[in-house]
């Protein structure tokens, strides 16, 4: 328009100038400031010393920890006791003089075979490891420390020494010592003992043999039939805690559940009276408006830790977070929506005779339902993921569960296990949520 505007050549050709000029400026100084930002981050979060810091065994040990277990052999260097448990839980440990084959424990002595070579021996105090390519280990707990024998030459990489503590990390196995204790580990692919610990009948056992005692008439623990033995077995696995975790989950939807319908209940009517179409007075238009503002505007962890100190920790309190963060998103949406009714509609209705209550009921929900229904179910398969950080804060569901197996930094393949699970969780909720949508609201049509 400018441009148009202008009465002779040299003005136009001033102003085209001063456009190009402009959008030149714009084009190249927007990636400029990107690039700028980006700089600054790289100094202000230290990405160089973040580099520096990393430990990338650390980080190959806890991705292996995901996908497999170990099996922990252990001595008490005080007693000379040794103890065969899998991930070095009580519930995995085998009994007296029971050990996998690759271990042999006598007379207070042990060989542990990691295969490929691989070999620590265990004499009197003193434990011997055994790598191929580089030579023995030698290594004796004292008053003072661990006393240390290696071949000759540098230290490699993937030993680690101190007056008090030695690690060695090989690709078949690791080993540690301590004054206190000396422990091997031997990974394993798979998640040991998901279906059946150590002490179930059932443990053990290949897959077609399982099948066939599920169907077979002889029963393996009086009293119960196979399956029924089988099915007890994995629901009270006292290592997995199926049962629990299913009830955890159970928990966790219900949160999201309770919080995301009991904030539509309320959202629905106090949304008439914010509506500018609906609202009896703009006074009360605006204090429910910002009420809206205030609830949405406070994040739904603030809210539980809030109501956590008030009501204690639960299940309950989670779904009060929700429902209160919901209320307030809930509340602007459907006001918006209700703002956005066709009158004729309403008219159509009113002319028949009909009461306020009755107009509403006819001409204004069958309006807004389709948008109503689509945007709760939305919040609730987004709560459903909300619910397992709330749980983790507040002490329910899945989350946690997944927070003490964490925090514990000792079975990260539990760990996979319940993230895996709430995966699945989210899956099912949107793919439910997407079914309802389906069958309330109708598909769309093109």
């Amino acid at each position: 328009m400018a441009i148009a505007e202008a009465t002779t050549l040299d003005e136009r050709k001033k102003l085209a100038d001063k456009l190009f000029s402009r959008k030149r400026n714009v084009s190249f100084g927007i990636p400029a400031v990107i690039l700028v930002y980006f700089v600054y981050i790289f100094f202000a979060f230290d990405i160089i010393g973040l580099a520096e810091r990393a430990r990338m065994d650390n980080a190959i040990t806890l991705v292996s920890d995901s996908y497999s277990h170990k099996t922990h052999v252990t001595r008490d260097n005080r007693s000379g006791q040794f103890v065969v448990a899998i991930e070095g839980d009580k519930k995995g440990t085998y009994a007296d003089g029971v050990t996998p084959d690759w271990v042999t424990i006598e007379d207070g002595d042990a060989s542990v075979d990691l295969e490929d070579g691989y070999r620590v021996d265990f004499q009197n105090d003193t434990a011997v490891f055994t790598i191929p390519g580089y030579g023995q280990i030698s290594a004796t707990p004292g008053r003072r420390g661990v006393e240390i024998d290696l071949p000759d030459g540098d230290v490699p990489d993937w030993i680690s020494l101190s007056n008090t503590r030695l690690a060695v990390t090989t690709p078949n196995g690791r080993f540690s010592m301590t004054r206190a204790r000396t422990e091997v580990f031997r990974y394993f692919f798979g998640w040991e003992l998901f279906f059946f610990t150590l002490d179930s009948p059932f443990h053990g056992k290949r897959p077609l043999e399982v099948a066939a005692l599920a169907f077979s008439g002889e029963p393996v623990v009086e009293g119960k039939s196979n399956l029924a033995a089988m099915a007890s077995d994995f629901w009270n696995n006292a290592m997995w805690r199926h049962g629990e975790v299913a009830w955890a989950i159970f928990e966790t939807i219900l949160m999201a559940f309770l919080g995301t319908v009991g904030a539509a209940i309320i959202a629905l009517p106090l949304a008439f009276l914010s509506a500018s179409n609906f609202a009896p007075t703009q006074a009360g238009r605006f204090g429910l408006r910002r009420l809206f503002d205030f609830l949405r505007g406070v994040d739904g962890l603030i809210w539980t830790i809030i109501l956590a100190r008030a009501f204690g920790p639960g299940p309950l309190t989670g779904s009060l977070a929700i429902l209160l963060t919901d209320t307030g998103s809930f509340g602007k949406m459907f006001s918006e929506a209700l703002e956005n009714v066709d009158n004729k509609q309403i008219e159509g209705i009113r002319s028949t005779g009909a009461k306020p209550l009755q107009r509403y009921r006819f001409g204004v929900i069958p309006q807004v339902t389709p948008v109503l229904i689509s945007q709760i179910l939305y919040y609730l398969e987004s709560n459903t993921r909300s619910a397992t950080i709330i749980g983790a804060i507040v002490g329910g569901g899945i989350g946690l569960m997944l927070t003490q197996a964490i925090i514990t930094q000792k079975d990260w393949e539990e760990v996979s296990y319940y993230i895996v699970l709430i995966i699945l969780m989210v899956m099912a909720m949107d793919t439910i949520s997407g079914w309802l949508r389906r069958k309330l609201i109708g598909r769309a049509t093109h």
